[in-house]
């Protein structure tokens, strides 16, 4: 093949290599304004270096994927098939596709705080499904609508780059813009591979933020949603987790609950596995698989009466009654000894110690009763409660505390939108979700049927399974790690989308 500079066919093709770099150019400011959105669905870096990194980062990264973008696509086609008519419509065609993959990433980044990955595809078709399924005319129309204008946008720059191609190569833009965007892209990274060496976490929890960065790890996503005790990584920013938990909000007033049920549920705590089996064996209560619980007592009685992860045990007084239970006080508690008494008459929720208990007392209402976690190095105890009110036969879905506390307001009560204004759990008689939330002993606890993740508070993690206990060699969920800090962080001031 003639490749001489007088060869047509080289001439042309110089042409569409040189056309295709003025319509990079062009893609690269759509790309960048699109891209707007990622550094909005995070709270702002807190420190001007971090600010800083950021700026670079967007402009080098996000250019650097739109110009590969051109190279894996676009140039081959220049060269093997240098057709400009042709090529202009196709690289119309596969700019269009790739900006809406894009801006289809950035709106389940925005919405769900990860990427677009096959791990949590079914969360991302349920997001889209929700959003479609609410407006499917007006959705269908802004997701056509869009489209369309950014097919027009392709053909018109790539169109006006191609008649003005002569005039365009005499500007000194490329040059200066180039260097710029270079001269980014090395210093994005030099900063980061410093800030890695220092664990300034301002800088590399910012890792995953835009489309095919930096993989994140435990620490950073950590560091990103101040769950993450920097003191353990030579003090590298002050982000305590005391401070991160220390607070608790929601939406006031809280619903009211009149109570539907006369009688009264009656939750017995147990110190010992042995006196919980005697008092089921008399009270004919039987037995429900898979509780888990944390094995710190004071962590485990504090989901059980105020209904919430104990990352907002430092909210909270011990002498005051739960938020779910302060206006109409709803609940009494009786004999736990790390918790103060409440002691409100025909309250429709009694929890009360298993020596503070009346044998003689007849019972009409539910009754759950269970053992605290014998002391352990686990950070969580998986065992059995006794009840006359939940469903035996689930023997696959873990029930954590709070989510009986849940159940009893949400259900026998009859105030579920008491429960889901003023706790964190499921309601285990009409949910069906296997996965769930807690916090213990600085340690993050999120499950999945029965996969239990634990992260630590210097990021470090493991999967274990959680009826057998077994270590599981298994990398980190991140989207699923995600989500569950999300709903942790629900009632939490600091809460941010990620």
């Amino acid at each position: 093949m003639n490749l001489t500079p007088q060869s047509p066919f080289s001439s042309k093709a110089s042409q569409l290599l040189s056309w295709g770099h003025w319509f990079t150019f062009a893609n690269i400011g759509l790309v960048l304004l699109i891209s707007i959105s990622y550094l909005l669905a995070d709270k702002p870096p807190a420190s001007a270096l971090g600010g800083f990194y950021m700026l670079i980062t967007w402009l080098s990264h996000t250019s650097f994927i739109t110009f590969c973008a051109f190279v894996l696509t676009i140039f081959p086609l220049s060269l093997v098939f240098p057709y400009p008519r042709h090529i202009r419509g196709m690289a119309a065609l596969l700019a269009t596709g790739g900006i809406s993959i894009l801006s289809l990433d950035a709106f389940v980044y925005f919405q769900l705080g990860y990427h677009l990955n096959i791990q949590a595809l079914p969360e991302i078709i349920s997001l889209l499904w929700g959003k479609f399924s609410g407006s499917p005319l007006i959705v269908t129309m802004l997701v056509v609508g869009f489209i369309l204008a950014v097919f027009v946008f392709e053909l018109l720059a790539g169109n006006r780059a191609w008649r003005h191609l002569a005039e365009l190569k005499g500007y000194r833009f490329p040059r200066y813009a180039t260097a710029i965007l270079v001269s980014c892209f090395a210093a994005s990274h030099s900063i980061h591979i410093w800030a890695d060496a220092n664990a300034y976490f301002d800088v590399t929890k910012q890792d995953n933020i835009l489309p095919l960065s930096y993989p994140t790890t435990a620490k950073t996503l950590l560091a990103r949603h101040d769950l993450l005790d920097i003191k353990q990584y030579e003090q590298a920013r002050d982000i305590s987790l005391a401070k991160a938990h220390s607070q608790f909000t929601f939406n006031k007033p809280l619903p009211q609950c009149q109570p539907q049920s006369t009688v009264s549920a009656t939750i017995v705590v147990f110190e010992q596995q042995s006196e919980l089996a005697a008092f089921a064996d008399k009270h004919q209560l039987q037995p429900t698989a898979q509780l888990l619980q944390p094995s710190n007592h004071e962590d485990a009685i504090f989901n059980l009466v105020y209904g919430l992860p104990a990352y907002y045990k430092s909210a909270m007084s011990q002498d005051s009654l739960p938020p779910w239970s302060s206006e109409a006080q709803l609940v009494s508690v009786m004999g736990l000894s790390l918790i103060a008494d409440m002691d409100v008459t025909d309250a429709p929720i009694k929890i009360i110690a298993a020596d503070q208990f009346d044998e003689e007392k007849n019972i009409e209402g539910p009754v759950i009763a269970f053992s605290l976690a014998p002391h352990s190095t686990d950070v969580v105890y998986n065992s059995v409660f006794y009840s006359n009110y939940f469903d035996s036969s689930d023997l696959l879905t873990f029930k954590q505390l709070h989510d009986i506390t849940y159940t009893l307001v949400a259900d026998h009560l009859n105030c579920p939108q008491l429960a889901t204004s003023s706790m964190l759990g499921r309601d285990l008689k009409h949910s069906n979700s296997n996965e769930g939330v807690n916090y213990t002993q600085g340690v993050l606890v999120a499950f999945r049927k029965d996969r239990i993740t634990l992260v630590s508070q210097d990021g470090s993690y493991k999967n274990v399974s959680g009826t057998e206990g077994f270590a599981i060699d298994q990398k980190l969920d991140i989207p699923f790690l995600i989500n569950n800090i999300k709903v942790l962080k629900t009632f939490s001031p600091q809460k941010h989308t990620p």
